[in-house]
């Protein structure tokens, strides 16, 4: 029987869900919400904060800092309290409410903007905020989870490792694209560790992560605004873009299962599963990584009349929801 003293030191690494039973492909979903953060960014944040400890960065006094679309946000808020931290979440009005609330539940303090920055939208206004508060205050750390290294290192120490070890013979890995931070853990690892796995991108159809243009996006997590600072993309072999109504019919088919996840893992399988159908995915071994829970999203994309006043009231018909996802790809050189 596990005991533990502080929350991060809980993180189920080895859950896979066989999909087949809810879609026509065998895919394979690498569950990582089973942690007191609820997310796979427990791992990012943890590293980021280890890292930025032994670098003498945090003392008693400090107060961090990041901008965050949400889980990041909680990750660091449950660490924050269990060591003793004080922690300041920006993020923006697209941040679902009871994601606030449990940040807030758990003693930080949550700064919404609301309007966009001239460059950069809502992500720049919130990288704008972050900037002036460090340069405020020099209790301030900001661990910036942009740039910070530590972000793609948990990924390329745990999450890499964890696949490979359950899937010798992987074929192809599909990641979500945010910052890129488990995107570059993951896809560094297979190529410096010389296994043949095919990694395909899955972004949001109105991110400029690939250099698509910008486009109004509602669902967080995955796409961004600004193009992320830590994407190599010769590590990516191909990426797929999905749209918005695409996520959220992949999202409620799964929960008629009893599957309940979040935004990001419904644009991901929704990539794949596009992916899987194009390139005769029957003799494939596919992974994919789900990087959070649902409960989050009951507000909003389990929200029928959410998802209606958004996207249109025919998005979740039956003899739309089993249309074809309308995901592209491009092979990225």
């Amino acid at each position: 029987m596990p005991v533990i003293s502080t929350p991060q030191a809980f993180d189920e690494d080895d859950l896979f869900v066989d999909l087949r039973t809810v879609f026509a492909h065998q895919l394979f979903l690498k569950c990582e919400g089973f942690n007191f953060a609820g997310s796979i960014k427990l791992k990012a944040a943890t590293e980021m904060v280890e890292g930025a400890e032994r670098e003498g960065a945090l003392t008693p006094d400090s107060i961090l800092v990041e901008s965050s679309s949400g889980n990041l946000g909680v990750a660091l808020s449950m660490l924050a309290a269990s060591k003793g931290y004080r922690f300041v979440c920006v993020t923006d009005s697209r941040c679902n409410t009871s994601t606030r609330r449990l940040m807030e539940a758990l003693g930080s303090q949550v700064h919404v903007v609301t309007e966009p920055a001239e460059t950069g939208g809502l992500l720049g206004a919130r990288l704008d905020h972050v900037r002036a508060l460090v340069a405020s205050d020099e209790r301030y750390v900001w661990l910036n989870q942009y740039t910070n290294a530590g972000n793609w290192r948990a990924h390329y120490r745990r999450t890499a490792p964890a696949i490979a070890r359950s899937f010798p013979r992987l074929d192809v890995l599909f990641v979500g694209a945010g910052t890129t931070g488990t995107l570059m853990g993951c896809a560094r690892w297979f190529r410096e560790w010389h296994r043949p796995v095919r990694v395909v991108a899955v972004d949001a159809v109105g991110s400029v992560t690939f250099g698509r243009p910008p486009a109004r996006r509602l669902i967080p997590g995955l796409g961004t605004a600004v193009r992320p600072p830590m994407l190599d993309e010769s590590y990516v072999d191909e990426v797929v873009w999905v749209e918005e109504p695409d996520t959220i019919r992949a999202c409620h088919r799964m929960a008629r299962h009893g599957f309940l996840f979040g935004g990001s893992t419904g644009t991901v399988v929704s990539g794949a599963m596009g992916w899987l159908a194009r390139h005769d995915g029957d003799d494939v071994t596919a992974v994919a990584i789900a990087p959070d829970l649902g409960e989050r999203y009951l507000d909003t994309v389990y929200q029928p009349s959410w998802v209606a006043d958004r996207y249109g009231a025919d998005v979740l018909v039956p003899a739309h929801a089993e249309r074809r996802s309308a995901a592209t790809e491009v092979l990225v050189r």
